[in-house]
């Protein structure tokens, strides 16, 4: 089995994070196989890690000029690791590679996280010793566990991550080999020339996103998440939806655009197109000066960072998409659910984040080999950096409590809020001086009719001056909220009140066309937030007029005419 990625990368930094890399000058059973048994019990899902051996390092960094490994010791070196590594329990057994780089040879060993989790190795190689120690990463050091940590350890036993699980509804034909060797190509991994001579099955393997048993090959989660053709089909709403508000959330015009297929594919996509449709460059020439100033409503890396964290991080056995909500004044990436709880609020306010564990390992590591993203805990500082240097409103970034969503706020350029806001002057003015003719006459037989036709999916504000009756179910919330109001209700309390009752009627109405559809749907079909859909579906559930079956992934919704 070969090593997925390249020594180049590895010295780097870039792709794998320092702290999931050490260097040793030479193989040293004592000190090494207490790393190998760390990185595989990989306490924070980093996604394990690496050792190579024939490096200097100093402050965990490599010494120039590389010493390599002498040609002499290769085999012998191999013949001990894979020796010693039998003392692992339980059984346990690092991906070991000879990598050449710069006429010289290095013994690179992969340590992914194991399936077997926790793993123990003595705590000395003497003879005699019989204790064994369940050895963790902590940053760039390998370390005995707190009892704490000890018994996070045992909880993960038998929580394999959702994206490294075994896919029993999909068969190894999925995976397409044409994905797999662009993959491979692009990253310039070693792999590649295998993969087009090579068996098919050995290839899926030496990546793992195959299982291993000879008897039972089935493509894992991540593995038909980046290389199958559809994704959905394992996956549903495993996509980005880009909708477009031009006219604001109450406006008329709504633009929507969703990419689907491999993870990195719908990634790059979205992102081609809010680079090419959204995002606008001013250019603000100055008198006195040669030097234009030049700037964008959104930089772009700071779009890039927000949707890529998004794909890593959101749960991909929930049945939501990522949505990128463009407004007049702000882009907002919602995913869901949110961050763990080593994430607080008050931390997200300050911009001070250190997330502990990943939900995801494996997605993250096929991003960061793609330079889609950046290593651990630095998103935040790329957004901000980007935004800073053009000159851009700081970023928000929220959740709740529950951990139930995140989002991403990214608020526009100051100079183009200004062109936004004179526009909306002038269109006020506009409106001021002209009227809508028969605003406050009755409408028509026929315009009444148009009106429920614009309104289907997607509940409008009324207009002034039209009294609608209101339908059978919402009576009582009308009574209820004019009930005490007198003779003469304060202004707009009649037109809120049928809002609301009007919103919740068209939630059934369209929950009784598709009983599957999520609050993420709901907010597109009815130009509302999040909250709002939130707030009449509790509502209606709390009334008896909505009831969830199921789980949040496969359930439904079933309404109710009645109250139960």
């Amino acid at each position: 089995m070969a090593i997925p990625t390249n020594i180049k990368n590895l010295l780097s930094g870039n792709v794998v994070e320092w702290a999931r890399i050490e260097f040793k000058e030479t193989w040293d059973a004592a000190a090494s196989l207490k790393t190998i048994c760390a990185f595989a019990n990989d306490l924070d899902n980093w996604g394990g890690g690496y050792i190579v051996i024939g490096i200097e390092e100093k402050d965990g960094r490599p010494i120039y000029p590389l010493l390599g490994v002498p040609k002499d010791k290769l085999d012998r070196y191999q013949k001990e690791i894979y020796e010693k590594c039998k003392l692992i329990r339980p059984s346990y057994t690092p991906i070991i590679g000879v990598e050449s780089y710069e006429d010289k040879q290095f013994i690179v060993i992969w340590c992914p996280g194991g399936d077997n989790r926790p793993y123990s190795s003595p705590k000395t190689m003497g003879k005699e010793n019989k204790e064994r120690i369940h050895y963790i990463r902590k940053s760039s050091n390998t370390v005995k566990p707190t009892d704490d940590e000890e018994k996070d350890l045992f909880n993960l036993a038998n929580r394999v991550p959702f994206d490294d699980r075994i896919n029993h509804n999909a068969e190894i034909s999925e995976l397409n080999i044409t994905i797999i060797q662009s993959y491979l190509k692009e990253i310039n991994s070693s792999l590649y020339e295998k993969s087009k001579t090579g068996d098919f099955i050995e290839v899926c393997q030496d990546m793992n996103i195959v299982s291993t048993l000879p008897e039972y090959i089935k493509p894992k989660n991540v593995g038909l998440m980046f290389f199958s053709i559809d994704p959905e089909k394992f996956f549903p709403y495993a996509q980005i939806d880009v909708v477009q508000f031009p006219e604001g959330l109450g406006g008329n015009d709504i633009i929507e655009k969703t990419f689907k297929g491999p993870l990195h594919q719908q990634l790059r996509d979205a992102l081609q197109y809010i680079q090419n449709v959204i995002i606008t460059e001013k250019v603000e020439k100055h008198p006195d000066r040669a030097e234009a100033d030049r700037f964008f409503n959104y930089p772009y890396a700071a779009v890039e960072e927000a949707l890529s964290n998004a794909v890593y991080h959101r749960a991909y056995d929930e049945r939501e998409s990522i949505e990128v909500r463009v407004e007049n004044d702000r882009i907002e990436i919602v995913s869901f659910p949110g961050p763990d709880r080593s994430v607080t609020i008050e931390g997200l306010k300050n911009y001070r984040v250190s997330n502990r564990r990943y939900r995801n390992r494996r997605i993250g590591d096929f991003l960061k080999e793609l330079h889609l993203t950046e290593g651990r805990n630095t998103g935040f500082k790329k957004i901000i950096d980007a935004l800073e240097a053009n000159g851009s409103p700081k970023p928000e970034f929220e959740t709740d409590e529950d951990r139930s969503y995140f989002i991403t706020r990214l608020f526009i350029h100051e100079k183009f809020r200004d062109d936004f806001n004179e526009k909306l002057k002038r269109s006020q003015k506009g409106a001021e001086k002209e009227p809508k003719k028969g605003a406050e006459k009755e409408p028509k037989k026929g315009a009444e009719k148009e009106l429920k036709k614009n309104r289907k999916g997607a509940e409008k504000e009324p207009k002034k001056g039209i009294e609608k009756e209101p339908k059978k179910g919402a009576e009582k919330e009308l009574k209820k909220n004019r009930k005490g109001a007198g003779k003469e209700p304060k202004k707009g309390t009649e037109k809120r009140s049928q809002n609301g009752a009007e919103r919740k009627q068209v939630i059934l109405r369209l929950l009784s066309d598709d009983p599957t559809l999520t609050q993420s749907r709901l907010m597109v079909l009815m130009n509302l937030t999040r909250k709002q859909v939130q707030k009449y579906m509790n509502e209606l559930r709390e009334e008896g007029f909505l009831i969830r079956e199921g789980t949040n992934r496969n359930g439904r919704w079933i309404v109710k005419m009645k109250k139960q």
